[in-house]
């Protein structure tokens, strides 16, 4: 059994020693799997790849994929995965907050339950409360307007058959969260908990710009909510503008004590604005429907079918048949 474990790096020079020592150490004792490390540079301009090439790999096959300029996290994962020759893939960081212990428990968890994907996730972090809140909130916000089953304390670390691998390497995206595509794959999963462990050395590349950039690309990749929330702030708008038109229209007649002139260009402005914003959402409708077609995203995925097969080589007669004859056959 073959475990491929995918790092991407940027600007670890700091980590690279102490990463590649973790790995050789906890390879040696690990025999229950062979294992092969991908590391994808993901357009480092420090010494990182360098320090890649001149550490000592012992214990593990590698890999080493450089990128030309900076892609992103999960262009690095994509990357990995695409070179992946393991049965099982999964993923871990250069400043090993996640530990690589994580490799086995997911290693494990697969094998025991026969699952397809295995996720690590968070149960404790060392982040700021203010982290925890947007962390918190983002995670809130996919699971009710994007991915149902999105768990509440994120995750950062997955481990998945080659059938996943499949389906990723079929789906290249770009622009999208790796994870979520994962998690909106199906199939049969389930997971483990652990707790997220404070970073050595170094600082995180994990800045806000690009938590924010995960956030857009999360909600226009896989929910429809934006488009639908133009929607309703026209339609919205539309229903104040028609009843505070109705209202100006019944003080004019019953008691004309309003001031010419706003009172008529706010129910006109309410209106309009409506009636625009209904018009872009419609629009915006028919592009996103555009948009889900080009990226050619597959209607369904089959996990496995279940064929009847007879066994008519040894009856005599077809009527003789029974059902105990009839054979269930695994088309993979």
């Amino acid at each position: 059994m073959l475990v491929s474990v995918v790092i991407p790096v940027y600007n670890e020079k700091e980590n690279i020693e102490n990463l590649v020592q973790q790995l050789n150490q906890y390879f040696e004792k690990e025999k229950r799997f062979s294992s092969e490390v991908i590391f994808v540079n993901d357009g480092s301009t420090d010494e990182t790849l360098e320090k890649i090439k001149e550490s000592k790999h012992q214990h593990y096959t590698y890999k080493i994929i450089s990128f030309s300029r900076n892609f992103g996290s999960h262009a690095a994962l994509r990357a990995g995965i695409f070179e992946a020759k393991g049965d099982y893939i999964t993923f871990m960081y250069a400043d090993l907050q996640d530990p690589l212990s994580l490799i086995s428990r997911l290693y494990e968890e697969l094998e025991c339950k026969k699952v397809e994907i295995c996720w690590a996730f968070r149960n404790s972090t060392m982040a700021s409360k203010t982290e925890k809140f947007f962390s918190s909130a983002y995670a809130s916000l996919m699971r009710k307007y994007a991915v149902p089953n999105f768990p509440k304390k994120g995750f950062d670390v997955v481990m998945f058959s080659q059938k996943i691998k499949v389906c990723l390497d079929k789906n290249l995206e770009n622009n999208s969260s790796v994870f979520i595509q994962i998690l909106s794959l199906g199939f049969k999963q389930t997971n483990i908990f652990y707790d997220k462990q404070d970073r050595i050395l170094g600082k995180s590349k994990w800045t806000l710009p690009k938590k924010i950039k995960l956030l857009i690309d999360s909600f226009v990749a896989f929910s429809f909510a934006p488009i639908r929330l133009v929607s309703f702030i026209g339609v919205l708008l539309f229903l104040l503008g028609i009843l505070w038109s109705g209202y100006i229209i019944l003080r004019k007649i019953f008691f004309d004590d309003l001031t010419s002139g706003w009172p008529a260009l706010v129910s006109i402005l309410m209106v309009g604005f409506g009636i625009t914003n209904i018009s872009l959402g419609i629009i915006a409708e028919y592009l996103w429907r555009t948009l889900d077609a080009s990226r050619q995203r597959p209607v369904f995925i089959i996990d496995e079918i279940l064929e009847e097969v007879q066994d008519l080589q040894n009856l005599p007669n077809l009527q003789e048949l029974k059902p105990d004859r009839d054979i269930l056959t695994k088309v993979k």
